[in-house]
């Protein structure tokens, strides 16, 4: 019987663990200048791949997800430049309650340099979120979308904070690559 409540208790929390906004309560550590102009959400045309065996969800619902996960991530850093994301949902994985499988998201992010109208990745950025320890059997479909969207968001921010320590993007040394590729259309 303590053997079942000990790993019970570790499950809770593990679970615990992957909530992706329990950072957002807290006070945000700055980003450098980092203000979000726009957040542009797409999904791979004419729809995202559905991995092994998952429910159905539409690029309208995954847009809806994602969009919301950025705004709400990104929206309150108070910096003084205007930064761009375009995101795009490539696949997902939605396994019902019962069904063996994870839930999993795979998503790519680009960040735009609004003053300098450049592309600041070369390439997309990907990233893949992959839910370990989940309880499908308590969560419906809709928030398993939500919980993959928020933690997408949230390894967004991690990549971005990396590139700023590594090449200071967001910060007053950071010097656009001769060679960054121009944002079609202008700015």
């Amino acid at each position: 019987m303590i053997r079942i409540a000990a790993v019970l208790l570790l499950a809770l929390g593990l679970v615990a663990c992957t909530d992706a906004t329990q950072d957002l309560a807290g006070p945000t550590e700055p980003m450098g200048n980092f203000l979000l102009g726009h957040a542009e959400v797409v999904t791979e045309k004419p729809a995202p791949n559905k991995l092994l065996v998952s429910r159905d969800a539409t690029p309208e619902e995954w847009i809806k997800a994602v969009d919301g996960a950025l705004e709400t991530r990104f929206r309150r850093f108070e910096g003084d430049s205007y930064y761009h994301l375009g995101v795009k949902v490539i696949a997902y994985s939605l396994p019902p309650p019962i069904v063996p499988g994870k839930s999993a998201l795979h998503v790519t992010a680009t960040i735009y340099d609004d003053a300098n109208c450049i592309k600041m990745n070369k390439k997309v950025h990907d990233v893949m979120v992959i839910q370990v320890f989940e309880t499908r059997l308590e969560l419906t479909r809709e928030e398993q979308m939500q919980r993959l969207a928020e933690t997408a968001a949230k390894d967004i921010e991690k990549w971005l904070r990396e590139m700023m320590a590594s090449d200071d993007w967001f910060t007053e040394d950071y010097k656009p690559a001769s060679n960054a590729p121009k944002i079609a259309g202008g700015c």
